[in-house]
């Protein structure tokens, strides 16, 4: 009976990478908070075994992802979580690549549509009079031929504010500035901001009716009209392998 081969064996982890674990898990094990100042240099690269020039690598590797800290002659502090590391990555990530933006673009368009209801089950006048007001700011710059971006964005933070689901906003953001930081790399421009305007101005009258299948038609039919700006790029480069 032949034997089996055996597995190649794995590399083990470089140094550096295997700092940020062990800082990682000092945090997490200690529950640090954000603002949490951690012992010295000396200390921590005494603790771990190391040299301080690869505990410096590896803390310089936890900063660019949002982890730590490091202030000059201050110390190491534990950061507060955000998403901009991931955002910053994301839009270079994508770079020209339409395919990709076309794939964050559906996430967002599945995650909004299927949350929508709730939102219906929850929102009040408040809530619904700030839509309101943002889709009359959109609708006079859309007059003047200008861009709105930060109230479209601002208006789909509203849409899913009611369910106080910080999560959930915060993906929200994710996936919409995603979108448009791919923007300093292709053209995404809208064509007809008249058009968009009419957009959100339907799905607000949707959700004030409390009408679940008409809001979920008009949302659908909101990034339907951002994936025809994709396509259009499609055409007309070949960005994302498409002519």
């Amino acid at each position: 009976m032949p034997l089996k081969t055996m597995k190649p064996l794995t590399r083990a982890p470089l140094l550096h990478v295997s700092v940020q674990e062990s800082l990682r898990a000092y945090i997490n094990d200690n529950g640090l908070k954000p603002g949490t100042l951690l012992p010295a240099e000396s200390e921590l690269a005494t603790q771990l075994g190391v040299s301080r020039n690869s505990l410096r690598e590896g803390i310089k590797a936890l900063e660019s992802l949002g982890v730590l800290d490091a202030r000059r002659g201050v110390g190491i502090f534990v950061k507060a979580f955000s998403f901009e590391p991931l955002l910053d990555n994301l839009a270079y990530g994508l770079g020209g690549a339409l395919r990709q933006i076309e794939e964050v673009i559906e996430i967002r368009r599945t995650l909004e549509v299927g949350l929508i209801g709730k939102t219906l089950e929850t929102i009040g006048k408040d809530d619904i009079a700030e839509l309101r007001a943002t889709v009359n700011r959109m609708k006079a710059h859309a007059e003047r031929g200008e861009a709105f971006a930060e109230d479209d964005q601002l208006f789909h933070r509203l849409l899913f504010r009611c369910q106080q689901n910080e999560t959930l906003s915060r993906l929200i953001d994710v996936f919409w500035l995603a979108f448009y930081k791919a923007s300093d790399f292709v053209n995404l421009d809208n064509v007809d901001p008249m058009a968009t305007w009419r957009d959100h101005a339907a799905i607000v009258d949707a959700v004030e009716a409390r009408d679940l299948k008409e809001a979920r038609r008009r949302l659908d039919h909101h990034y339907e009209g951002i994936a025809r700006v994709i396509a259009n790029n499609k055409t007309s480069s070949n960005v994302g392998g498409t002519q």
